[in-house]
């Protein structure tokens, strides 16, 4: 008799969550410490290919390791991991150019950008509070570049590093997308293992453009990042054996408090009020989409507890 992978444990769940965006908010911090010396596609090849013992470790501890490796869809990994591998290194790039704390509140429009591809690209209705959730995020989006954007110099380093990092975060909306169709037919462990595999092999397609021998301090820094993305990855996977996604999502803005306090102690960066005001915008209209998403949920149960002859 085997018992039921998860649980319903929210305080496990809400520690994990929070560890792993505390830990990916430090791979961030990482990647920005080496950025002058290290190009971004080779930072891509470290943070991908040594979470791969990381990775391989976990799924033999929790049996999975067939599943892990098998897949009747290698096209649609290497899909997933052309789109990622772009948004990873564009996030790179974009982290050399601009505070840590700009770079995470930029990235928290990835959910309405989803909700926007998903429209296009899958057909998908937006109703009138999504719609609402869209148009406040946009706007929020819009009060945060408009610093960077406004002044219409695109060859200020910092105006080119909100570009990178808001076409990563597009980027990451349609690997959303991507994953969507991905999990009918993959398992999870497949989808993890092979983005880190063809991440590192993408990476080498850069090797001619600057690749760099680092020091040995900056060596360890770039091994620890793939590392630490390793643990993250694993942390927030398991997170979601304990509670459901819709209750840790919100979670996923602690990471505004670790990239302040990393980015004042790290790199002596403070974010501005405009930057906060409108990150808190894009928050909101995320929230939206959080709270219709699981009021669908439970509309959805209880419309399978009136049809289902079990219940």
């Amino acid at each position: 008799m085997s018992s039921s992978l998860t649980s319903h444990q929210p305080g496990r769940a809400i520690a994990l969550k929070v560890a792993a965006i505390g830990l990916f908010t430090g791979l961030s911090a990482i990647i920005k410490a080496t950025s002058d010396v290290v190009p971004a596609g080779e930072a891509v090849f470290f943070r991908s290919f040594f979470a791969i013992p990381v990775i391989l470790v976990w799924l033999a501890m929790r049996k999975e390791l067939g599943r892990g490796l098998r897949t009747a869809h290698p096209g649609k990994h290497f899909l997933r991991g052309l789109l990622g591998t772009t948004a990873m290194g564009m996030t790179f790039m974009g982290l050399g150019m601009l505070p840590l704390p700009e770079v995470t509140a930029i990235g928290y429009a990835t959910p309405i950008f989803t909700l926007i591809l998903a429209a296009l690209l899958l057909g998908e209705r937006i109703r009138l509070i999504r719609i609402t959730a869209v148009t406040i995020g946009l706007i929020g989006v819009l009060v945060m570049l408009w610093p960077r954007l406004g002044g219409g110099d695109l060859g200020d380093a910092a105006t080119l590093g909100a570009i990178l990092i808001l076409i990563a975060t597009v980027a990451r909306g349609l690997v959303q997308i991507h994953i969507r169709r991905m999990v009918m037919t993959e398992h999870t462990a497949a989808i993890v293992f092979y983005f880190s595999l063809t991440a590192s092999l993408l990476s080498l397609c850069t090797l001619p453009f600057g690749w760099v021998w680092p020091d040995p301090a900056t060596l360890a820094l770039l091994i620890s990042a793939g590392l630490v993305g390793g643990v993250a990855q694993i942390l927030v996977t398991s997170s979601y054996r304990f509670a459901p996604a819709s209750m840790l999502a919100p979670y996923d803005y602690s990471s505004m408090l670790f990239a302040i306090v990393l980015g004042y102690v790290w790199f002596n960066e403070l974010p501005t009020l405009v930057m906060l005001a409108g990150a808190g915008l894009v928050i909101v209209g995320n929230v939206l989409v959080i709270w219709r998403e699981s009021r669908l949920g439970l509309e959805r149960g209880k419309a399978r507890a009136v049809t289902d002859p079990k219940g």
